[in-house]
Formats: C-alpha cells, sequence, structure tokens
C-alpha cells in the first residue's frame, strides 16, 4: 500500500483539478459572478509581491524543481528506492501545481468572453467586405501612426530600454478604466518582466509568458520592437486574468491603441492590420486577392519596411523542430484550460477587431446613411383612420 501513495495522493490532486473544471463548466454564470475577482486579486497580490525581483521567479522555482528532480534520482538510487513508489510522488507534485494553476487561474477560460465586458457586438455573419473595410482602415491607421514613431539609425521603431517600454504598459489600461469605465482592466499594471532564456525562447516562437503561480507576466526582449508594446500589453492582459489568447490580444490592441505613447498606439495598428491582413491574404477567391494587393500598395515606406522586417524575424530566428514542439505544447495545454481551439484562438481575435470596426468606426460614420421614416400627416397612408383602429 505504501508504494501507492503517491499515486493515491496525485489522484485526489487531479480529481480536484478535474471537478473545479467540470463545475465552472457547467455553472459558468456562477463562476463568472465570483470567481474572475478572486482570481483578479491573487493576481495582484501575487504581482505586487514578486515585482522587487528583476527576473522571473518561476525560471528560478523551474530551476530548483529541475534539480530536485535530478537530485531524486540520485537519492533514489543511492538508497535503493522503488522506482515505482518514486515516480508516484514525482506524479503527485506535477499535479499539485496543475491543481493549484487551476484553482486560482485556469477557471477564468470559461468566464464571460470579453466582448460583452466591453460592450463588443461580435458579428455572427463577417463578410469579405467587412474584412475588406477592416483591413483598409487598420492600414491607414498604421501608415498614419507608422511616421509618429521615433526610429534607430536603422530605420526600426525606437522604444527605448525594455524597461522604459514596459513602464509605459499600464497607461492604456488606466484609461480604458478611468476614461472608458472598462472595470474588466482594472487589474494590476506592475511593469512585464524580461523573459529569461530569451534566445531558447526565441528559436520556438514563443513571444511572451504569463505565470499565474507567481503572478509574473514576461515579455521575450528578443521580438521586434514594433510588436513589443503590443505584446506587453497582451502578457498584461493574461496577468488581469483575461485568459483565453483571442481576447488577450483584443485587450492588447484596445490598450496599445489607448496608449498615450505613439509607439504604443502603432504598435496596437500595426498588429491589427497584419491579423487582418492575413486573414484576406489566406482567402482564396479573386476578389479577396485583389484587395489584398490593392491594400499591400497602399501601404507607405515605413509601414511596409516595418512589415518586411517582422516577417523576416519570424522567418530567421524560429527552429522548425522547437516551433512545432512549443505549439504543440501550447496548444495542447490551451486545450486543456478549457479553451477547445487551442492555438487557432491567437488568430481568432480577427473577428473581434472586425466586430469592433463595425461597431466603433463604420456604424457611427455611416449613421446618416440610416434615416428614420418621419410622420407626415398630409400622406394618407400614414394617417390611421377610426376604421384601420378598429372604432
Amino acid at each position: 500500500m505504501k508504494y501507492l501513495r503517491g499515486f493515491l495522493v496525485a489522484a485526489a490532486f487531479a480529481l480536484l483539478a478535474w471537478g473545479l473544471t467540470e463545475f465552472a463548466a457547467s455553472h459558468v454564470a456562477l463562476v463568472d459572478m465570483i470567481y474572475p475577482y478572486i482570481s483578479r486579486l491573487i493576481q495582484d497580490f501575487l504581482a505586487g509581491w514578486t515585482a522587487d525581483a528583476a527576473y522571473c521567479l518561476w525560471q528560478v522555482l523551474a530551476i530548483v524543481l529541475v534539480v530536485a528532480f535530478i537530485a531524486s534520482i540520485v537519492v533514489m538510487i543511492v538508497l535503493k528506492w522503488n522506482v515505482f513508489q518514486w515516480l508516484g510522488w514525482v506524479l503527485s507534485v506535477v499535479c499539485l501545481l496543475w491543481c493549484a494553476h487551476t484553482g486560482i487561474y485556469g477557471l477564468n477560460q470559461y468566464s464571460s468572453p470579453l466582448s460583452e465586458d466591453i460592450r463588443l457586438t461580435v458579428e455572427p455573419d463577417i463578410t469579405t467586405t467587412d474584412l475588406i473595410n477592416a483591413t483598409t482602415y487598420f492600414r491607414d491607421k498604421a501608415n498614419e501612426s507608422a511616421l509618429n514613431v521615433p526610429r534607430n539609425a536603422s530605420g526600426r521603431v525606437d522604444t527605448g530600454t525594455f524597461e522604459e517600454a514596459a513602464a509605459l504598459g499600464g497607461d492604456g489600461f488606466q484609461r480604458l478604466v478611468y476614461e472608458k469605465n472598462l472595470a474588466v482592466f482594472a487589474g494590476s499594471t506592475v511593469p512585464v518582466k524580461q523573459l529569461g532564456w530569451a534566445d531558447m525562447y526565441t528559436s520556438m516562437g514563443i513571444s511572451g509568458m504569463t505565470m499565474p503561480l507567481t503572478g509574473e507576466a514576461a515579455v521575450n526582449p528578443q521580438i521586434p520592437t514594433v510588436s513589443l508594446p503590443f505584446t506587453i500589453c497582451h502578457e498584461m492582459a493574461h496577468r488581469m486574468c483575461i485568459a483565453p489568447e483571442r481576447d488577450a490580444n483584443l485587450a492588447a490592441f484596445l490598450a496599445s491603441t489607448a496608449n498615450s505613447d505613439p509607439a504604443y498606439q502603432y504598435s496596437g495598428y500595426f498588429m491589427a492590420f497584419r491579423y487582418c491582413y492575413n486573414a484576406l491574404a489566406s482567402m482564396s477567391t479573386s476578389t479577396a486577392a485583389a484587395a489584398a494587393n490593392r491594400i499591400y500598395e497602399g501601404m507607405n515606406d515605413a509601414l511596409r519596411g516595418d512589415i518586411e522586417h517582422y516577417r523576416a524575424y519570424l522567418l530567421s530566428v524560429q527552429d522548425a523542430d522547437a516551433s512545432k514542439l512549443a505549439s504543440s505544447v501550447n496548444d495542447a495545454y490551451i486545450q486543456a484550460s478549457g479553451d477547445s481551439s487551442g492555438v487557432r484562438s491567437y488568430g481568432e481575435v480577427t473577428d473581434l477587431l472586425i466586430s469592433w470596426y463595425l461597431q466603433e468606426i463604420y456604424l457611427p460614420e455611416h449613421e446618416d446613411e440610416v434615416t428614420e421614416d418621419k410622420f407626415d400627416p398630409l400622406d394618407k397612408e400614414d394617417v390611421f383612420t377610426e376604421e384601420v383602429m378598429g372604432g
């Protein structure tokens, strides 16, 4: 029986995590009323507690766990422990960490979507014309803002040091809270940290990570500076318990473009344009292809240079095998957390961006095209007679 104790502990933690997710999936309204607020308070506390460390504490803890794992193997061999018993206790530690993650953060996947919190109506039937119009709008905004950002001698966006860029990240979220009255963004604005072991994460195509167990949001410092502000906001959104990737991307767009810093504004429009343009370019119709070519030709030199630099970065630094492995692990993690879309959820922000464009830009600009029929007492068709009224 003593050889099974580790497995029993592991099973208890695994069942608890499973039970929490099943409860959340079947009681979404109840979970949404309470859980996000508690989870956000926990993240705020942890972020404040770990903020003084310039490095990511979770990476230090990861090293400690790896060393402890190797040491346990050595001890097991020297003391001739039972391998089956050792494996049970190793599994129990893994299940404990997953259960803790689920309890303090993971159930945010079952909260209401961000679109509901910001009163955004997501269009169910988005047309090619909608996509073309939205892509054109984001291109024009990116064209405009590309000319307002400081650049270095190589023509790349200059965001200053990583720490300087990170310190500005909370401005957009605070504006959304206090000027737009969007309480969903009232989370921790502690600056994000640099992601350690950047070379390894770059080869995997990872631009940032958020660790709920320590409340740390971290960004890869090697990514192109044009996307750095957007990525900072993306990871901050995760720490604010906006868990789905599509929602974190939408939050990053809103916070970036609301920021008073020109580099943040440009980064938000740049990434929104990329998402929409890639969606348009992936369509096989002649209409979409012609529109994609027309929109591409309409980019100014500054925007086109940043697009080409970003594309070259993605092609040059990523290791195919490492990226595939990281994508598979991330896909499994996202699905295990409750989002069946997996890594596809990153690109699903396109529908949200188009819906935002239609609601916030297109409809207000075309209000005068929707004319309300006014009552004309001289028009007999407008006059209700006693006979019509049943008198």
